[in-house]
């Protein structure tokens, strides 16, 4: 599967959003340079009132020039004034390219392009999961996905201030992934499925992702006992942020190690350390 340098879609974007959003009463001209590995685009006048690099992708837009934003959508050149930048944004993370850089300065703003593909199988993962479930992933969806590969894990803040949406478009997106057997929650945090791993990881390091994450819970459940005579599944799930069945399998793994024994069994079940 061969990858476009560039997206065409995502260079028009970014011009229309240059003609749209400079300042005409500067004298200055808009650049466009090409590098051997990106493409860097300037246009006079800093960035309107509210708008910076953390919210650029969800903020609002309204165009410096209204005129000529609604003649290039009239023209069809552009789909709705304001939807450019989640637009290069959703190109760049579905090509598995490097984000976008935006830069601010109180003249001009830089947008940086870049030309390489980073990683070409989760490329072809996106296209595959969009095309056998007839979705398609929202912008949200697809740079938590890209995150969580990258990085093994997402906590739901993360997830906020990554997507630049609110707490109920995060979550949602969170839940829908879920939903596609794509991710799997571990405590309070949201990991690639076993399925996934088959198709961008491997076995090996979806195992060792789950051990990690049981070896942080063993070593908090040893802590929390060497200060306190017991523990229950209850104390156990806010410890670790597990949910009920999480709690069930890592006090059976604990057991079976013998670090711990019941030490009341039934209804009101805990548990303490076994003595060495």
């Amino acid at each position: 599967m061969e990858v476009a340098d560039y997206s065409e879609k995502v260079f028009q974007e970014a011009l229309l959003n240059a003609l749209s959003h400079r300042d005409y009463e500067s004298m200055a001209s808009i650049y466009v340079k090409q590098y051997p590995g990106h493409i860097l685009i300037e246009n006079p006048g800093g960035f309107l009132d509210g708008i910076t690099e953390n919210n650029i992708i969800t903020h609002a837009s309204s165009p410096r020039n209204k005129l000529i934003a609604e003649t290039l959508q009239r023209l069809k050149y552009v789909q709705r004034t304001g939807q450019g930048v989640d637009i290069i944004y959703k190109e760049t993370v579905s090509m598995g390219k490097p984000y976008p850089i935006y830069r601010h300065y109180n003249d001009s703003v830089q947008l940086t392009i870049y030309s390489s593909t980073e990683d070409i199988d989760f490329v072809k993962f996106i296209i595959k999961e969009q095309e056998s479930k007839q979705i398609a992933f929202s912008l949200a969806e697809l740079m938590i996905l890209r995150f969580v590969k990258d990085n093994r894990s997402i906590i739901f803040r993360k997830a906020v201030e990554l997507t630049q949406v609110t707490e109920d478009e995060a979550r949602n997106a969170l839940n829908r992934l879920q939903h596609f057997s794509l991710l799997e929650t571990v405590g309070n945090q949201y990991m690639l499925t076993a399925r996934v791993y088959d198709s961008l990881k491997s076995g090996i390091e979806y195992t060792q992702d789950h051990t990690i994450q049981y070896l942080k819970a063993k070593r908090l459940i040893i802590e929390y006992l060497e200060k306190e005579e017991n523990i229950t599944r209850a104390n156990i799930q806010e410890l670790c942020g597990y949910n009920d069945n999480q709690a069930r399998r890592t006090i059976e793994k604990l057991k079976k190690e013998n670090i711990i024994q019941n030490d009341r069994t039934g209804r009101y079940a805990n548990y303490k350390l076994v003595k060495k």
